[in-house]
């Protein structure tokens, strides 16, 4: 299981960030990862709407084949 982080650990880790990478490239890196979070988040939004559509468009399919169905048995 994934522990809890808190803010004593958010802490840690942006310490040890900035003893790595220093004060100049640490807005830097910050700016990056936030792009990259943003792509991320947007790709997966169009991932999504896309799939929904093809449900929504093979529902559709499927409904106008029983309407079909049910004109020529009738």
């Amino acid at each position: 299981m994934i522990p809890n982080i808190g803010p004593m650990e958010i802490l840690l880790v942006l310490i040890v960030a900035l003893i790595v990478f220093g004060p100049k490239r640490l807005p830097e890196l910050g700016r990056s990862v936030g792009k990259g979070l943003k792509e991320f988040k947007g790709s997966v939004s169009e991932t999504g709407s896309a799939f929904q559509a093809t449900v929504a468009d093979k529902h559709d399919d499927a409904a106008d084949v029983k309407v079909e169905e049910a004109r020529t048995h009738a």
